[in-house]
């Protein structure tokens, strides 16, 4: 089926939908030729082992934090810390760690313990052009994001963490005191504004300022206001079902694009949704329709030419990374396969590029793993 395309996205009426079902179309690009680097990263020091890498991000120096599940690693994976030690191999790395873009850990802290508020389970990061480190937690009781400097001390919270989920309250998309298990955030580094995809728990889109942590805005699905946001648990995902007017837990990213619209990731739909800045609600693309299970829109990023032709969607469940033009939300390509050789995926969970157009990528479930892949310039893809 033809999308609907974002070049017209600005006469499009509310409630307009695309369908994205790959590349038929001649658009005069081409597909990316992505190629996995298998040589990164290097390995960890200290007998470190990885386990589920939930959340990836590049900052202004080019370097990439990687945000780490310890407490994801079996006994077979961490048996030096057993008692009895099991194996000499290995000892859980701390949850943030930040390489340069040899593959070289040159920072690392954080994790269970590390702080009282520390998250019960680890989700996104985002590092700002100020050098704070935002993080957040998809468990019960991970109700906040929280800022730390660079070499992590804590310095401000939105929202409360409740360790085990003690006490945290139920679902509510009109209380933006705290957040709803929130996955992944963005800057708008001009506006001084925090984006957060809020959540696992919550189903909206929040705004909050960087340096006062002070609630702006926020809407759902379609623009909706807060307040009309449904608490209800959905019904099972059916692509034959009408359309959901309410965003799907978990509301699993958000992404700014640099002509000022919104991307937002509602994964088990298999949809993007884009807004702008004020929440008004422009058009929607739906990725494979069909997708069944944890769904196929993780994430949106964009390719780093001028005006970001490309998104790239990391698809944890087909486990591929799709190459959409943003101007049509049509499907051009794809890169990886299920697997676990390099260059192939397992629940692939997000992805980042850097200045220099590299992509990075992260992996949970047995993953457990980031991969970069880089874009030869022998590329054959085209653009009019």
């Amino acid at each position: 089926m033809l999308s609907i395309g974002l070049g017209a996205l600005l006469s499009l009426s509310a409630g307009s939908t695309a369908m994205a079902q790959g590349g038929t179309q001649n658009y005069n690009y081409g597909p990316l030729k992505y190629k996995v680097d298998p040589t990164w990263p290097k390995e960890l020091p200290n007998n470190w082992i990885l386990g589920q890498v939930a959340g990836l991000s590049i900052d202004k120096g080019n370097h990439i934090w990687a945000y780490q599940r310890p407490r994801s690693l079996d006994t077979s994976e961490n048996g030096a810390v057993q008692t009895p030690m099991r194996s000499e191999c290995c000892v859980p790395a701390p949850s943030v760690i930040e390489f340069n873009q040899a593959g070289e850990v040159i920072n690392a802290w954080g994790g269970p313990g590390y702080i009282a508020q520390w998250p019960n389970s680890e989700h996104g990061i985002l590092v700002d052009k100020q050098n704070y480190v935002w993080i957040a937690g998809n468990s019960t009781g991970d109700r906040a994001v929280l800022k730390f400097t660079e070499d992590g001390r804590l310095v401000g919270e939105i929202g409360q963490i409740y360790q085990g989920g003690v006490g945290s309250p139920p679902e509510d998309n009109t209380n933006t005191s705290i957040l709803g298990q929130p996955a992944m955030m963005k800057m708008d580094e001009a506006a001084n504004e925090l984006y957060i995809a809020d959540g696992y728990l919550n189903k909206r889109v929040v705004v909050y300022d960087r340096n006062t942590l002070a609630f702006k805005r926020g809407w759902g699905a379609y623009g909706k206001p807060l307040s009309a946001i449904s608490n209800a648990a959905p019904a099972a995902y059916d692509p034959n079902a009408p359309v959901d007017q309410d965003f799907r837990n978990p509301v699993h990213g958000v992404s700014l694009s640099n002509d000022g619209l919104v991307y937002v990731s509602d994964r088990v739909n298999d949809r993007y949704q884009v807004f702008t800045k004020q929440g008004e609600f422009i058009n929607e693309v739906f990725i494979r329709p069909a997708t069944l299970g944890n769904g196929s829109v993780w994430a949106t990023a964009f390719s780093d030419d001028a005006k970001q032709k490309y998104l790239l969607i990391p698809d944890g469940e087909n486990n591929v990374v799709w190459e959409v033009l943003r101007g049509s939300g049509n499907v051009v390509g794809s890169f990886g396969h299920g697997g676990h050789k390099a260059g192939d995926f397992h629940w692939v969970h997000n992805l980042e590029l850097d200045s220099n157009g590299n992509v990075f990528t992260s992996e949970v479930d047995v993953g457990k793993r980031v991969q970069k892949f880089a874009l030869p310039s022998t590329s054959t893809s085209t653009s009019p």
